[in-house]
């Protein structure tokens, strides 16, 4: 009985190491078993704003070029809100600015605001 639980603890420790410095174990894998698991080897590096320019996530409301003139030592815009932004520009077929609008108000909804800024909640007091 005492084998199969050190056993089992063992093995837990062996995956709860290898989760935690798994970006160091992955390049060491053997491309059969990078292959198996393709969310292994979904890594993309972080994108500058050159690149943000060509995907179209510019605009004279927002102007990403202006940073790439000043020379902002900024790697980009946050990696999960361009994708979010990109893929409501894709589906809904709307500009760039557009698809800010629509994540913005989204993230209000999530947070209980409406599309005006008030609250949502009806206990929130909104004046004295």
């Amino acid at each position: 009985m005492l084998f199969y639980i050190s056993l089992v603890a063992f093995l837990s420790l062996l995956v709860m190491l290898t989760y935690r410095y798994r970006a160091f174990v992955i390049p060491h894998l053997p491309e059969r078993v990078k292959s198996m698991f393709p969310k292994l080897s979904n890594y993309t590096p972080l994108s500058t704003f050159s690149e943000q320019v060509g995907l179209g996530l510019t605009s004279d409301d927002f102007d990403i070029e202006a940073n790439i003139r000043e020379g902002d030592s900024r790697t980009g815009l946050d990696e999960q809100g361009t994708q979010e932004v990109l893929e409501i520009m894709r589906r809904e077929r709307v500009n760039f600015d557009q698809a800010r609008l629509i994540r913005h108000n989204r993230i209000l909804a999530r947070n209980g605001i409406d599309p005006s800024g008030m609250p949502l909640d009806s206990k929130a007091v909104t004046r004295l």
